[in-house]
């Protein structure tokens, strides 16, 4: 009983230090996101920490496995659950949820001076697509339309001492009277 006390302070204590924080993420009230480092940083990562039953007495359980975090390498990501285990081994039978939130932020460059963004499939067949489509998009506006000299008389016709037509001209009578 004693552990759910320190789970309901602790659950407290997180949601008022947090409050407001974009990068914390209450995902249940055992289950806590926090992102490492800005959204644009190549370097950021999403750490995903779940209480077990007799948490503190027993240590929580670390992720990485966040969608957030697919361009970071498996030997990266088993580097920093591997220090983040040493600080959890370091405050085993007390709350420590903030404490490892910190301390990965203060650690960030440190944990993740080993990564080199992971090129995963989908993101180049994306970039190639995306090329593609800019380049198709690119000749569709080089083609510009062809008006015969009667449709040119036409529309000169209708538009302004400025070349633009009047305010209306493709309106259409809803109700006629």
């Amino acid at each position: 009983m004693a552990a759910n006390e320190d789970q309901t302070m602790e659950l407290e204590a997180l949601r008022s230090i947090y409050e407001g924080d974009e990068c914390f993420k209450e995902l249940s009230p055992a289950s806590f996101q926090y992102r490492i480092g800005n959204l644009g940083d190549p370097k950021a990562f999403l750490l995903e920490i779940t209480w077990p039953e007799m948490y503190p007495e027993l240590a929580p359980n670390i992720s990485l496995n966040a969608f957030f975090n697919n361009r970071i390498s498996s030997s990266v990501k088993q580097n920093i659950i591997a220090k983040l285990q040493e600080q959890v081994e370091a405050n085993l039978g007390t709350a420590m949820m903030y404490t490892l939130f910190e301390w990965a932020k203060e650690n960030h460059e440190q944990l993740m001076e080993n990564h080199r963004p992971v090129v995963t499939a989908v993101s180049a067949s994306m970039n190639e697509n995306t090329v593609m489509s800019n380049t198709s998009v690119a000749k569709k506006k080089e083609k510009k339309e062809q008006l015969s000299k009667s449709q040119k008389k036409k529309l000169a016709d209708k538009t302004d001492n400025r070349g633009e037509l009047p305010r209306g001209w493709n309106w259409v009578d809803v109700v006629k009277v």
